[in-house]
């Protein structure tokens, strides 16, 4: 047997001693208070992030490029993953989380400036990706980085994945939806883990976010206002 499996297995049984009387109120039915929608990069620590601990709390969902998007015979369409607690547990609260140095955003800015090969499956969720960013490539300074276009392009994404929820027709107009962005790589500051809210329910504006939501003023910033 493997052996990181068997120390998995290990953390596991020191899990379950842990959380043996915590799952009493959530066996039967769950009532989550927010739905995240998570980069699947194994940096991001989903939960941890938020110090979260309870069972029933947070309905984590997470793919590479946190998209919302899924794409079927109707057209493209809010992903079942999200739209779930929405529909079936009255989640109001959806909370799209980017992250800096993002994996999957660095492989749709490099197909869409350059090209590239990816196995099928890849290719297949950066086509996902990749129309929500092609407007945000084309409007980046000439002068940045390919480190700091990416991270701007990080932003764009969240930007895109939260219009997407706003518009759609099966998000109910109650729900509210927040962009943010983990950082672990000391670009927003030298916090790291520090989670930055860069959009609420669509605006994108930084001081007119800090004067609406004083309570939360010193964790609004963003990297690109474009």
């Amino acid at each position: 047997m493997n052996q990181i499996f068997v120390e998995l297995l290990q953390d596991n049984a020191e899990h379950a001693s842990e959380f043996q009387s915590r799952f009493d109120d959530v066996q039967d039915s769950q009532r989550p208070d927010v739905v995240t929608v998570c980069c699947s990069d194994s940096r991001v620590l989903q939960d941890r992030m938020w110090e979260n601990d309870e069972p029933g709390r947070i309905f984590t969902c997470g793919n590479i490029g946190n998209r919302v998007v899924q794409r079927t015979d109707a057209g493209d369409v809010v992903s079942g993953d999200v739209l779930y607690p929405v529909e079936h547990t009255e989640t109001d609260t959806i909370v799209v989380v980017g992250h800096t140095g993002c994996g999957a955003v660095t492989a749709a800015y490099d197909d869409l400036t350059g090209g590239i090969s990816e196995p099928a499956g890849i290719e297949h969720c950066l086509e996902l990706l990749k129309p929500h960013l092609e407007d945000g490539v084309e409007a980046l300074p000439s002068d940045v980085s390919r480190t700091e276009a990416v991270n701007r392009l990080v932003e764009y994404n969240v930007d895109r994945q939260v219009e997407f929820l706003e518009e759609s027709d099966d998000v109910p107009q109650h729900v509210d939806v927040v962009g943010v962005v983990y950082d672990f790589q000391d670009v927003y500051g030298d916090r790291r883990g520090e989670v930055h809210v860069i959009n609420v329910g669509g605006e994108t504006d930084v001081e007119t976010l800090r004067d609406e939501h004083p309570e939360i003023d010193s964790r609004i910033d963003r990297l690109w206002e474009y």
